[in-house]
């Protein structure tokens, strides 16, 4: 299969278009709910390290959904494994909303472990089309498995009620 430059490009902006809304709603230094209000576990990663991080697992996603686009014409399963992959993209996009813009660890937990499935449905539609684009969804099951827990043990600090 002869590497398309234009069609990959365009998989990874959107999956970076999806990136850049989520990104709409993270708090800035200083923003009171976040920084003062809400109580965060001791083990709560640094700031610094989020953007490094989802900024790569955006960019696997991308090359993931490349890979599986490309298989467009050969396989006839492609059609509702870019379906999933669209659910999760809004899932992700979703949780954002939920627990930075709504400031509601209780909604973000229900989306997360609705993006959770998704993320795993996704990784086998991928596999099966393409063994290669589920295998690089791994590290994006393995993050949001972190941010579940870390959601979740944040939902418990802050009284179970937000």
């Amino acid at each position: 299969m002869k590497l398309n430059i234009p069609k990959l490009a365009i998989c990874i902006a959107v999956c970076f278009v999806f990136a850049f809304g989520g990104s709409t709603f993270t708090p800035v230094p200083g923003s009171e709910w976040y920084y003062s209000i809400l109580k965060r576990p001791t083990w709560n990663p640094p700031d610094w390290l989020f953007p490094p991080v989802w900024t790569l697992l955006f960019l696997l996603m991308g090359i993931a959904l490349y890979l599986v686009v490309q298989q467009w014409s050969e396989k006839t399963n492609v059609k509702g494994a870019l379906t999933i992959f669209g659910v999760q993209l809004l899932l992700n996009l979703s949780w954002s909303a939920a627990f930075f813009g709504l400031h509601s660890p209780s909604k973000a937990l229900m989306v997360i472990v609705l993006l959770w499935l998704a993320i795993v449905l996704t990784i086998v539609k991928f596999k099966a089309i393409s063994p290669t684009a589920g295998y690089l969804l791994i590290p994006y099951l393995l993050w949001v498995s972190f941010a579940s827990f870390l959601n979740f043990t944040i939902w418990q600090l802050n009284g179970g009620l937000l």
